[in-house]
């Protein structure tokens, strides 16, 4: 059975994407019409802002980072007096095959609105301040020790069901800003092969059973072989219990062979 055939009801991909690329070029010539007509200001706080800028430097400031100590594996944020170097209770003796996850946030308060309003409200211009909140996990040596050869970024896919409705990937528009910043390649090397339900609705167990098989390889992928026997930066938006990052990590491993994959994210739920 062919590819088309088994899958009879999807759509015209590359029609369809073509349509979101003029989309999106037609949003941003707007944006920037809308910036010289109406200059932008901090979507929290409201002060004016230049430079295309959508977050001011006191409330970037303000976010609350999570900093050490946190848990060496999945980025939970430890309370107490505890070492740099510790697991938390739910990673303690379990194994993954995702390498260490690391995000920028918790999600809540600020952090939290503007994720929703990037994401639901489709204020997709976010994406920049949303990268360069995530570039500051450079900071961490795991991440910034790794020359040669270069991190692949490499974004979470969304269902073509509901990236349709969206008309945008929120991961993807914060991976390729995060590539272009820090010279990176960022390659569009899963898809996702089931609309499942929404994560949110879900405890940990039944996420893990909702997402197993969700995700492949992109055909260009396994044509191309851009992750293979490399390190793999992983982009998502919100890291909650990890089941995400663990499926789609599996597939990169297992069928893309790449070296090791680090998930970072905006916010950690």
């Amino acid at each position: 059975m062919t590819e088309q055939e088994s899958h009879p009801e999807r759509p015209n991909l590359s029609a369809s994407g073509n349509a979101r690329s003029q989309s999106n070029s037609l949003r941003s010539l707007l944006a920037r019409w809308l910036d010289f007509l109406y200059p932008p200001s901090c979507m929290l706080c409201r002060v004016p802002l230049q430079k295309g800028r959508y977050l001011c430097q006191a409330c970037c400031e303000d976010l609350p980072r999570i900093e050490q100590p946190y848990c060496m594996k999945c980025g939970e944020n430890i309370e107490g007096l505890v070492s740099e170097d510790v697991l938390c209770r739910h990673c303690r003796g379990v194994d993954s095959f995702f390498d260490f996850a690391r995000s920028v946030t918790s999600a809540e308060g600020p952090a939290n609105e503007i994720m929703h309003a990037y994401k639901y409200g489709r204020q997709i211009h976010l994406h920049r301040e949303l990268a360069l909140l995530m570039e500051e996990l450079w900071s961490d040596p795991r991440l910034s020790v790794q020359k040669t050869p270069p991190w692949v970024v490499v974004p979470v896919p969304l269902h073509w069901r509901r990236e349709r409705w969206r008309w945008f990937n929120q991961s993807y528009e914060i991976a390729k800003t995060l590539a272009q910043q820090c010279n990176l390649s960022c390659q569009k090397a899963l898809r996702r092969t089931r609309n499942t339900s929404q994560q949110a609705l879900l405890g940990r167990g039944h996420r893990l059973a909702n997402l197993q098989g969700a995700f492949q390889l992109s055909p260009r992928e396994r044509r191309l072989e851009t992750t293979r026997d490399k390190p793999v930066l992983l982009i998502d938006d919100v890291f909650t219990t990890g089941s995400t990052a663990e499926e789609c990590a599996r597939v990169l491993k297992e069928e893309g062979g790449a070296e090791k994959v680090v998930v970072l994210t905006v916010l950690r739920g």
